[in-house]
């Protein structure tokens, strides 16, 4: 059963239809929403808040776009408002690691160098964030990126643009 069939399900009152379309994005939803925000326990409210969001607009969706990029694009504005109410309350999440275990030297670097990686992408601002994240760890087209993130596919292109030489500013010790 295709998206569209399933919307049109649910738009006749069958729940069970819009848990199979959501069942369905699920996954690719709730990687993005990590790569977004950070971490899982974010991730799944994020992804929570854009389920919710979903069914409250789903009557005012117009289908000018697939039914995923639609969810993606909610996904997204749920993902800025997290970091805003974050940025705003000033809340810090601190992980800790498990130093229990050894870790030979050449694992450690990869550990810290994916540590850095991730730290460097959360510190964007949030729109180079979300090109980064759409381009590089989905490998979203550019089109597909403008469509989801509703401008210009050469506000895409800037972005990402400034995006990279951002990255490669905050991550240049692994560049000399």
């Amino acid at each position: 059963m295709t998206d569209w069939e399933l919307v049109r399900k649910v738009l006749f009152g069958d729940h069970e239809a819009f848990h199979r379309l959501l069942d369905r994005h699920a996954p690719g939803l709730y990687g993005l929403a990590i790569n977004l925000v950070g971490s899982p326990a974010d991730a799944e409210d994020v992804l929570q808040e854009t389920f919710a969001g979903a069914f409250r607009g789903l009557r005012t969706f117009r289908g000018q776009s697939s039914v995923k990029t639609w969810l993606t694009q909610i996904l997204i504005r749920q993902a800025a408002r997290h970091h805003r109410s974050r940025r705003r309350h000033k809340v810090m999440r601190l992980e800790q690691a498990d130093s229990t275990m050894p870790v030979a030297p050449s694992a450690q670097r990869q550990a810290d160098l994916r540590m850095d990686i991730a730290k460097a992408v959360q510190s964007l601002a949030s729109e180079h964030r979300e090109v980064i994240v759409l381009r590089e760890l989905q490998g979203m087209s550019y089109d597909k990126m403008a469509e989801a993130l509703g401008v210009p596919r050469g506000t895409v292109e800037s972005r990402l643009f400034r995006a990279r030489r951002a990255l490669r500013d905050l991550l240049k010790e692994y560049f000399t």
